[in-house]
Formats: C-alpha cells, structure tokens, sequence
C-alpha cells in the first residue's frame, strides 16, 4: 500500500453549516490528531463544490462522509467515528433523523397537507437530503396517486439551500437534516426562526468520519481511540457544547447498510425520487 505523500486532510464540510461552526470543528480535529498521534491537515472545501470529488481523494484522513453513499460505495474509504448528537432524538447514539419543514405561516397542519404542493430535495446520494424523505413518503403512495407533488424541486444540493428555498417558496415543503438544523438553533436562531418542523422520518446512522484506504490500518485505530475518548478529555465539554455533541462512536461499513433498504423499498416501488 501507498504511504500519504502528505499529511492527510481533515475536513468537516458536511456540517460546517456557519465559518464559526467550522472552526469549531476545526479545533476538534486538532484535538483528535493530537490525542491520536496522527498528523492532519484541515482543508477548507466551501459549498457549493460537490461533495463527490472530496470523498474520493486519496488522501483523506478524518472527512465527515454521509452514510448512504458510504453503504453505495460512492468511493473507496474506512469508516472511523460518529458523531452522537446531543439531542432527545439520538438517545445516546450515533443516529439522526430528517425533518421536513414548511414556513411558520404555512397553512399545513399535516404532511398530507402538502401533497400537492411544491417539494424540495439535496442531491441523490444524500440520505437526509434525499433517500430518507423518499423512503418517508413511500407510505402515503397508492395505485392511484403514484406521485404526491405537482412539482419536484432537486439538486438543490445543501440544506442551506432547502431553507432559502422554503423560505422564499420556491418549495412548499423540504427536508432538513435535524442535527444540522439543531446546528443552526443554536448559532444562527434568527436564519430558522421563519420554519417549522411539520414531520419527522425514522432515524438512520449519522454521517462519519472516514479515510481513505492509504491511511494505514494502525493510524485508523488510532484516530477512532481519540474521537472514542473525546467526550472525556478536558477540552471537549465547551467544543462539544458548541457542536451539541456528546462524544463519538467507532463505525465500520455494516453499520450504514440500513440506509441501502431504504433505497430498495423505494426502488422497488418504482420511486425513484421524490416527488
């Protein structure tokens, strides 16, 4: 195997949702690479830029990594850790969730409300974005109403966007990944205070951090040891506190797979997107 030609990058794109949350991440991972004796290089890879290229550099050490394309083996990479939201929801695990959100003075008291309406959506690898909303509607089809929406809104790429986009009704409804939206409650209340969460999908495995495979298997032990013993070092309760975190859990691949049924139900129902 191939030694790094360089320090491997370190990058926490995926929720880097304001620069303030973003250097916060940033002095996290050096905490990480310290405790763990592994070297990174934080690299700064601001939205809009496709998230693809990034997960298929060879030399990652430590990127945050949605758990679909993880499972679909969009690139070639090692699990390590998970964040564990501090939220009701997650009960202590590595999980979140999607809400789907509609402007406060939107008329909608249900999901079904909606149908008929306008929906939003991130990218097809996206499982917040994407995958878990379409899964979440597949029970409302029928034979009759093969389609819930006059009109699918895709690519809309962040959910920065699916927010602009409720906001300013491009969209009727879209999907928000909760741990981002729980982000931006917390840091920029004023940037959500004119949405609402009209309903909820299941909970599925949170995005990790993962390396690229010339990462050697030694220095992903130890770079899992460190995000595993994060929550109980001095320096993690203000950075946790500031990334409503409690701590982190070691992954490997077998624990994204279940986002892959959800995919299979919606394929096999002939529900390619949702719409």
């Amino acid at each position: 195997m191939e030694e790094f030609p360089m320090t491997p990058i370190a990058n926490a794109r995926m929720y880097a949702a304001t620069p303030r949350i973003e250097a916060t991440w940033e002095t996290l991972l050096e905490h990480v690479a310290a405790d763990a004796g592994v070297p990174l290089a934080y690299l700064r890879y601001p939205a809009p830029q496709p998230l693809e290229p990034l997960w298929r550099r060879a030399d990652l050490g430590a990127v945050l990594m949605c758990g679909y394309p993880i499972a679909l083996g969009l690139a070639d990479i090692r699990p390590i850790a998970a964040p564990v939201p501090a939220a009701s929801w997650a009960g202590g695990a590595a999980i979140y969730r999607t809400e789907l959100v509609v402007r406060t003075d939107a008329p909608y008291e249900r999901l079904e409300d909606t149908f008929g309406g306008r929906i939003g959506w991130t990218a097809a690898h996206s499982h917040s974005g994407f995958n878990a909303v379409r899964h979440h509607l597949l029970r409302h089809r029928t034979a009759r109403r093969p389609h819930l929406y006059a009109q699918s809104v895709g690519d809309l790429v962040t959910p920065r966007r699916v927010l602009d986009a409720v906001l300013d009704g491009t969209i009727d409804i879209g999907p928000l990944d909760a741990y981002w939206h729980l982000l931006m409650r917390r840091h920029e209340p004023g940037l959500v205070s004119g949405i609402r969460v009209l309903d909820v999908t299941e909970t599925a495995p949170m995005p990790a951090f993962v390396a690229a495979p010339a990462l050697s298997s030694a220095d992903r032990t130890k770079l899992a040891g460190a995000f595993a013993d994060a929550a109980g070092r001095s320096w993690f309760p203000p950075i946790g506190e500031a990334l409503a975190i409690e701590g982190f859990r070691t992954v490997g691949p077998a624990d994204f797979q279940r986002t892959l049924a959800f995919d299979r139900a919606a394929v096999e129902a002939g529900y390619r997107v949702p719409a």
